[in-house]
């Protein structure tokens, strides 16, 4: 059986990690320990994932996606180059990347993998981020969630003492907050709360709309947010500025030219800013994430002095103000043993060795985020009343977990149902999160005179998927699905079609990186072997048309074959040692070369 990797698919970063002689540990490329969760193009329509995308995003803003985590789930999409691409998609980009990583540093095919998601993620987004494993080409053995996957990083499993663990999860793009309950080497999540849009893209955010309110006092009302690359740079300067605070009492931004005034002159930014500052901007926020605690605390039955440990994760968790806030709501002093970014990667690989078989022993017990049910309607005083919620499986149940319940239709000659299915707390249906809806037909009545029956059941399997079957009473007969969010699902042939255009992509990307290779090669043997044969000046240019080809691709050249044709005629002729025709392919090669450089 292939080894099972463990995944965190994070907002900002992400990292993949395997357990090895019984400890699990992140799989490194090139001493890069996490991986930014980064897709983009260059101009020349070349792809790019993680830190070159990155690098980009100051140049290219908008040929590049960052964040796409927080609109897994969502009826949109995306635009990159010319093409439009789901959350899902671009998500398999990442995961693809971190797949071809892991098969580097392993020598070895990599298929099976466990993927970490926020706690309070919906189901809509759990299953997109499956789908995204799948067409990233991972069989996806298990969903689990991300501060459950880091109490197991922490070794909790392995406690025979009872304790009762807050785990604290504020990334880059989502919270979250699990009461974890530890006992005999079981750990059983008592309860969930969170938010899947509030982590350190917010907190940069605000510090973005400060230093551009700075900006326009001391320029005359200039808003460097109404230029896409003026914003990028501003939103670069913004993380590097939080990242200082959390050491610093101080950040110093300087951005030279950020932007020009009407008549041409260069406006920089050049501007400090105190911890205090942006601990004044975020402290809002902050107790929003107080708020989930709390609402987890109750959830689970007790208060936060019951607590004996209080577990950091993610990487906002370095703020200060954040450390000081929780500890005093609780009295406890927050724990950071292992490193906040890695901790759910290490977690989800303790999960996909247990589920490897391999010797590690742990009970893990988790709980749906949401509760879940179905619209119905009643009849008051010969009105129909649509838009109840009427809930089957209530938020913090322990999963996986089956619940029925039985409808009975308004009429007595009624013979179908439209089941409309729902995620959410709010007693008007349509005010909660829709999964999905089916029409049962051709339903009969038990007895003559009474209107047809229903049983609807639930199955919340150990993902957090939700399965949903109806089965008629009278006739016995059953309809079953997969319930998914609207429009979202994507399907079997969805999915081929997405590898397929994942395929193309990466075959290009290599292409261009075996052309890089190869223009090595040549460089190197001819520096020392064909060239020397040639006259002194026609050496130089031979030499310089390789290495200017050899920077072009890096930057991503808009035409290969044209490129690839002319380089292959370059190494026959140096090969033949014939100067003139070498002399000839030299020029076109550097014909070539400017024209590519123009475009």
């Amino acid at each position: 059986m292939s080894k099972i990797i463990g995944i965190d698919l994070g907002t900002t970063f992400s990292a993949a990690a395997l357990v090895g002689e019984g400890t699990p540990h992140i799989i490194s490329y090139n001493e890069e320990r996490i991986m930014p969760s980064v897709v983009g193009f260059t101009p020349q329509k070349n792809l790019l994932v993680g830190t070159p995308a990155l690098n980009q995003y100051v140049l290219y803003p908008e040929q590049t996606i960052r964040s796409i985590k927080r609109k897994m789930g969502q009826e949109v999409q995306v635009q990159l180059g010319d093409t439009n691409y789901t959350p899902p998609q671009i998500s398999a980009l990442i995961l693809r990347e971190l797949k071809r990583r892991v098969e580097s540093q392993l020598g070895e095919s990599v298929t099976r993998a466990v993927i970490t998601v926020p706690a309070y993620f919906s189901d809509a987004a759990r299953q997109a981020t499956r789908e995204a494993g799948e067409i990233a080409g991972f069989i996806v053995e298990r969903i689990i969630n991300e501060p459950t996957a880091a109490a197991l990083a922490y070794g909790l499993d392995q406690s025979d003492d009872h304790q009762l663990v807050a785990v604290y999860d504020l990334g880059g793009g989502t919270f979250d907050v699990s009461i974890i309950e530890l006992d005999q080497g079981v750990v059983e999540v008592r309860a969930s709360h969170g938010n899947t849009q509030l982590g350190g893209d917010d907190f940069d955010q605000l510090l973005v709309d400060f230093l551009a309110e700075r900006f326009k006092e001391e320029h005359g009302g200039i808003d460097p947010r109404t230029d896409r690359k003026a914003l990028a740079r501003l939103t670069r300067a913004a993380e590097h500025a939080k990242i200082t605070l959390s050491s610093q009492p101080f950040a110093r931004l300087r951005e030279e030219f950020l932007m020009a005034a009407l008549d041409g002159r260069p406006l920089h930014l050049d501007t400090e800013i105190s911890r205090t500052e942006f601990e004044s901007l975020i402290t809002d926020l902050l107790e929003g994430t107080l708020e989930s605690l709390d609402a987890a605390l109750r959830d689970a039955g007790i208060s936060s002095i019951e607590l004996n440990r209080i577990l950091f994760v993610g990487g906002s968790t370095r703020i200060p103000l954040v450390w000081e806030m929780v500890n005093q709501y609780t009295g406890i002093e927050p724990e950071v043993v292992i490193n906040p970014d890695e901790a759910v990667a290490l977690g989800a690989a303790v999960q996909a060795a247990i589920i490897a078989g391999e010797p590690l022993e742990a009970i893990l017990v988790d709980v749906t985020p949401h509760s879940l049910g179905i619209e119905v309607a009643s009849q008051e005083f010969g009105r129909i009343v649509p838009d109840h919620y009427s809930i089957i499986v209530q938020r913090n149940t322990t999963i996986p977990t089956t619940r029925s319940e039985v409808y009975t239709a308004l009429f007595v000659d009624q013979d179908s149902i439209r089941l409309k299915i729902y995620q959410g707390e709010n007693p008007r249906a349509s005010r909660n999160t829709l999964l999905g809806d089916f029409l049962f037909e051709e339903l009969r009545s038990e007895a003559p005179g009474l209107p047809p029956r229903i049983t609807v059941r639930f199955d919340f399997d150990i993902d957090g998927i939700l399965h949903v079957s109806a089965t008629d009473r009278g006739s016995g007969k059953q309809t079953r699905t997969s319930v998914r969010a609207a429009r979202v699902q994507l399907t079997p042939a969805e999915i081929s079609s997405a590898q397929q255009n994942l395929a193309e992509l990466e075959l290009a990307e290599e292409d261009w990186e075996d052309l890089e290779n190869e223009l090595l090669e040549i460089e190197e043997e001819a520096g020392e072997d064909e060239v020397e044969t040639l006259a002194p000046p026609h050496r130089l240019e031979t030499l310089g048309a390789l290495s200017r080809a050899r920077r072009l691709i890096e930057k991503g050249g808009p035409d290969i074959e044209k490129l690839k044709k002319s380089v292959a005629a370059l190494e026959t002729a140096l090969a033949t040692g014939d100067e003139a025709s070498s002399q000839a392919f030299t020029e076109e090669l550097m014909d070539l070369l400017y024209d590519l450089e123009e475009e």
